[in-house]
């Protein structure tokens, strides 16, 4: 028996636990803007967008916004590019299996709409899911004595398949901003800021546990935690420390 509203949260194979997520946003400076609380089986991705739409309606739309690598998905990019925010976004790993030619080694022909894999086969493009995934598909009469089948499907019907989302073009752009220098030095603010936030409120202000129960009760938790380090920080901003003699 558990709290009814919280979820079960998998972060790996040794963390998995009915709990809340807190998911904040703060500023350059480290005050925390805004705040909304949800079970802990809602991906953080989720929240992204209304979470950024309490910060634009108080505090009015930032220039640029830092996340981490659990935010950096096409509707998020999307999301910012359109609404002429700059995201700073990190590195993710390309998620392909070890011996397997990655994604970026086949070349996507925005023209013609197609991809062409290293050995100059074009896979064209067949369907899209109902989840925005435009489907390439590769043609396995070709790909049946390709030198490099091996490293390039397991498809027992020898055909390769791509996927690329519709806003897909928005995450390029993203990735592209991340070799800027002014990116690099914006991400990098993160350590500085709502990390530093998280930490501080698990380690100095027990947010780490809870003993209350219901999503309302946590949300006021969450607002009265981060409402006092936003005024533990000014008041140690407006302190003087005495004159020496």
């Amino acid at each position: 028996t558990t709290d009814p509203e919280s979820g079960y949260y998998v972060k790996d194979e040794r963390t998995k636990q009915f709990a809340y997520s807190f998911h904040a946003a703060s500023d350059r400076k480290g005050f925390v803007l805004g705040a909304i609380v949800t079970p802990g089986n809602i991906h953080d991705s989720a929240i992204f967008e209304p979470l950024m739409e309490k910060v634009i309606e108080n505090h009015g739309k930032p220039e640029a916004v830092a996340a981490d690598a659990g935010y950096k998905t096409p509707a998020i990019a999307q999301y910012l590019f359109e609404n002429d925010m700059k995201p700073a976004l990190p590195y993710t790993r390309p998620r392909t299996k070890d011996g397997y030619m990655k994604k970026h080694e086949y070349v996507y022909d925005e023209h013609y709409d197609c991809y062409i894999c290293p050995q100059g086969q074009i896979l064209k493009y067949a369907t899209t899911t109902k989840e925005g995934y435009r489907q390439y598909f590769s043609n396995p009469t070709q790909c049946k004595t390709c030198p490099l089948l091996s490293e390039c499907t397991q498809s027992k019907e020898h055909k390769k398949l791509i996927q690329r989302h519709v806003w897909e073009n928005y995450l390029e752009e993203a990735d592209h901003l991340r070799h800027t220098q002014e990116n690099k030095s914006i991400y990098a603010r993160r350590k500085e800021t709502i990390e530093r936030v998280f930490a501080d409120a698990k380690e100095k202000h027990g947010m780490r546990w809870t003993t209350l129960r219901g999503i309302k009760k946590l949300f006021m938790q969450a607002m009265l935690t981060f409402a006092s380090m936003n005024f533990k920080k000014m008041a140690s901003w407006t302190w003087k420390s005495p004159e020496m003699v």
